[in-house]
């Protein structure tokens, strides 16, 4: 490494994973720690949604390397209801070599390519590159320059941001030459959980969340990919075009090195470890078999061409999608909804024992734009009224949006009688509520799907119908609420008198239309 002193620093015993107790304490935990006090945690608390997925794939990797895991559908099932101790990869962990696990060690730094110390002096950056949620800040600056601003990042936070560009990183171009290690070091390829909705199942400690999401591997379970230089694993090399290569085992696939990083580490005033310089280039190119490497994915029809695995749209809300997860365990999908719908029914209490928690990136084309993210509850026998439940409050909400546009768009042709069509979207949007309406339905769909959850702990027959009426006349209360508010900024003469009432008619007349979901109109739908 070009640093003048030689710096160690071992996230094995190093406290890097900010996680929650039990008991509500927030603590930070070494690897080591956290395997063992696993099911005394609540879960990770990291600063965001796509970091925490990261630092659960890279848990599971090393479960799967110690071969902590299942070995049939059935065993899974008895190691969740059990509670089976994965506290045997503190030991493995613990006799792992030392120099596998240094991040900083000159030949083989953990999770990094040592190859890149060639460009490292003339190409290296601060640490903005490092954090996804902050490489899209240099792209309106055509220098760069301030990507040398980056302030210094303590160790763990630089190792649990690399973790997150390995699985999330956009595509683009790296912004170094490809001199030293060839051309393509620069192509940045989509990390593997970009562009596609993960799902999480998360129990009601870590322990529980891990061994709900490891699986049975027909085969070996591999080798962790702790370094670019080190392994069995053939990596690819940056004189041509990367030929996507099949991972050889679940360790492997969850803790692949989607990018080439290199990390300079430096002395803090306090005497702590930090990173001040990193350099990022073109990483490993996977391909992926639907099947076998995407357990989790839930897989929907696109408008056109084969089904893909659902994924992060900027202009839909994660919860509007929940019924496509719901489903997924409702038809038994292979993976991961299969195994949950293999549970038996069996409720201690009117709680919600399990989360699906969907986390994606949102991104425009090569800038990462946001993670949007969602936990929808579920208990074992319960897919199929959840599924009823949130297919059917999503369509309640869709439908009174769309009432809400047709409202504004009267409102607006009545105001502005002789408006340009140049000019309509723009005085449409004066009176369009949805804006308002769809931030508000989110936590009334989230009431939705707890009240279904605990009314089937008394009524498993028909959990949905009451929770669902409910919910429809707080989402119509407050659509009207909002609709309202919006036409509120009507002139106070004939024109906006008769723009007010003919919007307001349209809506109710929309809302009582028989074309309307059933719910709208005091009835009950079942399908």
């Amino acid at each position: 490494m070009p640093v003048e002193q030689r710096l160690s620093w071992d996230p094995r015993h190093e406290p890097c994973i900010p996680v929650v107790k039990t008991d509500g304490a927030e603590i930070a935990l070494s690897l080591c720690e956290l395997f063992g006090q696993a099911d005394g945690l609540s879960t990770i608390s990291c600063a965001t949604a796509g970091e925490a997925v990261a630092v659960i794939e890279y848990l599971l990797a090393i479960c799967f390397a110690a071969e902590i895991c299942p070995a049939t559908p059935e065993e899974w099932k008895e190691w969740v209801l059990d509670g089976h101790d994965l506290g045997r990869a503190s030991e493995w962990l613990a006799d792992e070599p030392e120099d596998d696990w240094n991040m900083f060690h000159p030949e083989k730094p953990l999770g990094q390519n040592s190859l890149l110390i060639e460009s490292f002096t003339k190409s290296s950056t601060g640490t903005a590159q490092l954090v996804i949620e902050r490489t899209g800040d240099y792209n309106q600056f055509f220098d760069h320059h301030h990507l040398e601003d980056g302030e210094p990042l303590p160790a763990a936070q630089a190792f649990r941001a690399m973790l997150t560009q390995h699985a999330y990183a956009t595509y683009g171009r790296a912004r170094m030459t490809g001199e030293d290690l060839g051309p393509t070091v620069t192509n940045l390829a989509t990390g593997r959980l970009q562009g596609r909705i993960r799902v999480v199942a998360l129990g009601s400690t870590l322990g529980e969340t891990l061994r709900l999401n490891l699986y049975p591997y027909k085969g070996a379970v591999g080798k962790l990919n702790t370094s670019w230089t080190s392994g069995s694993v053939t990596r690819r090399t940056f004189d041509k075009k990367a030929v996507p290569r099949v991972p050889d085992s679940p360790a492997d696939l969850h803790s692949a090195l989607g990018r080439s990083v290199l990390l300079h580490p430096a002395l803090a005033p306090d005497g702590s470890i930090v990173v001040n310089r990193v350099l990022i280039g073109a990483g490993e190119v996977l391909a992926l078999d639907d099947e076998l490497h995407l357990q989790d994915a839930v897989f929907v029809q696109p408008a056109s061409g084969p089904p893909k695995p659902l994924w992060p749209s900027p202009t839909r809300a994660l919860w509007q999608e929940a019924h496509a997860l719901y489903s997924a365990v409702k038809a038994q999908q292979p993976g991961l909804y299969k195994r949950l719908a293999s549970l038996p029914y069996k409720r201690k209490d009117r709680s919600a024992p399990y989360q699906l928690w969907a986390v994606g990136l949102i991104a425009n084309k090569t800038l990462p734009v946001t993670w949007t993210d969602g936990h929808f509850p579920y208990a074992p026998g319960m897919a199929a009224h959840l599924y009823r439940a949130s297919r059917r409050g999503s369509r309640i909400a869709e439908y009174l949006a769309w009432s809400l546009k047709r409202a504004a768009t009267i409102a607006s042709e009545t105001v502005h009688s002789a408006a340009h069509a140049a000019d309509e979207a723009r005085q449409v949007a004066r009176f369009d509520a949805r804006w308002m309406f769809w931030p508000a339905a989110a936590k009334p769909f989230d009431r939705l799907l707890d009240q279904v959850i605990e009314e089937g702990f008394d009524n498993p027959d028909d959990p949905v119908s009451s929770p669902l009426a409910e919910y429809t006349r707080v989402l119509l209360d407050s659509a009207r609420t909002h609709l309202v508010y919006r036409l509120d900024s009507l002139p106070p003469n004939k024109r906006g008198y008769e723009a007010r009432a003919r919007a307001l008619r349209r809506f109710e007349d929309d809302v009582a239309h028989d074309k309307a979901p059933a719910e709208l109109r005091g009835e009950i739908a079942h399908d």
